[in-house]
C-alpha cells in the first residue's frame, strides 16, 4: 500500500481550555474521495474561535482554530468534479449536504450533517494530526487557520477570482453572520427601525445589514464610545452607550417608539431580553450571538400573545452559502458592502497569540491572520 501523504504546515492549536493557544507545525493529509485541500491565504479572527478557548463552546481539544478562511485549491480527491486546482474558495463552517430536510427546504445552515461532524470531517474522521502522529480535531469541520487545510466539499464555496482573499474570509462567518440575520432572518423592510445590541465583528455587519435593507433608522447599542464611533460608518444613525443609562430598554424605546428590530449580538440572554424589551408591537428579535450553554432569557410570555413579537435566533445569518457568498462578493464589488474598513490589523500566524488578546480587549473590528510570502498578500 502507498503510503499517505501529507504536507506540513504551521497552525493555530488549542490544547488546553483557559489557556493560550499555540502555534505549532502540524502535518495535514492530502485530500480523500470528496474532499479538497486549500492553500489559506487568510483567516478572520472570529470571537467564536476565542469561545472555543474557553469553552463556551464546547468541542473537544486539541483543536486546530479556525473556520473563516480563503485559499486556493491544491489538491483535489477522487470523485471531486466542481473544484480544480488553482480556483478560489472560501471555507463554510456549516456543511451542505444537499440531502437532508433542511438542505432540501433552503435551509442548509441547519444541515443535519454539521451537527453531526462539528470537529471533524462529515466521515467523522479528521486529515489533521501533529508531529507525534496524534490526530487533532478541527473547528467546525474547517481548522483553516492554518497554512494548509483539507475540507470536505459539502464545506466549499467557489469565488471569483478577482476578489481579494483577505477581504474575501471575512463574508465566510462575521459578514454572513451580520448582514444575513438582517437580510435573511429578519428581512428588514425599508423605512423600518433597527436596534442592534454589540458593536463588534458581528454587530457592525447586522448594522451594515440593516443598512443595505433600507432601514431608515439604526441605533447602535454598546459600552464602548470607541466602537460606537465606528458603527456610524457602517450605517448607524444613532448611537447609545449602555454604561450611561439607568434604564436601557427605556432610553431605546423613547428614541425609537418601539423598533421593528432589534439584534442581540454579543450572547448574552440578559441582553436579548434587551432586545425583546426595546421591540414596538409587531416586533422581531434576533439573538445572533453565541451564549454560554446554561445562560437563560426571560421575557414577559402575554407580549408575544397581545403584541405579536417574535424572539428568534439567527445561525449564520441563515445563510446559502453557494448563494449568499458572491451575493455578498457582488454587494462589495459594487461598492455597497463595507470589508476594507472592517480589517483594523493584520497578522502573521506566529502572531496569533497577539491577534487573540487584541479581539479579547475589543481593538479591532476584525483581525486577519495573512498566509504566504508578502508579494501574495492582498493587505
Amino acid at each position: 500500500m502507498a503510503e499517505t501523504k501529507y504536507r506540513r504546515a504551521k497552525a493555530v492549536v488549542c490544547r488546553e481550555r483557559d489557556k493560550p493557544m499555540t502555534v505549532e507545525e502540524i502535518e495535514v493529509e492530502m485530500p480523500r474521495r470528496g474532499e479538497v485541500m486549500m492553500r489559506l491565504s487568510a483567516c478572520g479572527v472570529c470571537h467564536s474561535d476565542l469561545s472555543a478557548t474557553n469553552g463556551t463552546i464546547p468541542f473537544p481539544l486539541p483543536l486546530v482554530l479556525g473556520h473563516e478562511g480563503a485559499g486556493v485549491v491544491v489538491a483535489v480527491g477522487e470523485g471531486v468534479t466542481d473544484y480544480v486546482v488553482g480556483d478560489h474558495v472560501l471555507s463554510s463552517f456549516v456543511s451542505m449536504c444537499g440531502k437532508c430536510r433542511y438542505c432540501q427546504t433552503g435551509r442548509p445552515q441547519l444541515c443535519d450533517q454539521a451537527a453531526k461532524a462539528a470537529s471533524t470531517l462529515p466521515d467523522g474522521t479528521v486529515r489533521t494530526r501533529d508531529l507525534a502522529g496524534n490526530p487533532l480535531n478541527i473547528f467546525s469541520g474547517c481548522g483553516v487557520m492554518a497554512e494548509y487545510a483539507t475540507l470536505h466539499v459539502d464545506n466549499v464555496v467557489k469565488i471569483t477570482k478577482d476578489m481579494p482573499l483577505d477581504r474575501a474570509a471575512l463574508i465566510g462567518c462575521g459578514v454572513m453572520t451580520g448582514v444575513g440575520a438582517a437580510t435573511n432572518t429578519a428581512k428588514v423592510e425599508p423605512g423600518s427601525t433597527a436596534v442592534v445590541f454589540g458593536c463588534g465583528g458581528v454587530g457592525l455587519n447586522a448594522i451594515q445589514g440593516c443598512a443595505i435593507a433600507g432601514a431608515a433608522m439604526i441605533v447602535a447599542v454598546d459600552t464602548s464610545d470607541e466602537k460606537l464611533e465606528m458603527a456610524r460608518q457602517f450605517g448607524a444613525t444613532h448611537t447609545v452607550n449602555a454604561k450611561a443609562e439607568e434604564n436601557l430598554v427605556k432610553t431605546v424605546r423613547k428614541l425609537t417608539g418601539g423598533a421593528d428590530y432589534a439584534f442581540e449580538c454579543v450572547g448574552m440572554g440578559e441582553i436579548a431580553a434587551q432586545a425583546y424589551g426595546v421591540l414596538g408591537k409587531g416586533g422581531k428579535a434576533v439573538v445572533v450571538g453565541v451564549a454560554a450553554p446554561k445562560d437563560q432569557t426571560t421575557i414577559r410570555t402575554s407580549s408575544l400573545t397581545f403584541e405579536e413579537k417574535t424572539l428568534t435566533g439567527s445561525y449564520f445569518g441563515s445563510a446559502r452559502p453557494r448563494q449568499d457568498f458572491p451575493r455578498l462578493i457582488g454587494l462589495y464589488q459594487a461598492k455597497r458592502l463595507k470589508l476594507d474598513e472592517l480589517i483594523t490589523r493584520t497578522y502573521t500566524i506566529d502572531e496569533a497569540p497577539q491577534a487573540f488578546i487584541d479581539m479579547a480587549e475589543g481593538r479591532n473590528a476584525r483581525g486577519v491572520i495573512v498566509f504566504g510570502d508578502q508579494a501574495e498578500r492582498t493587505d
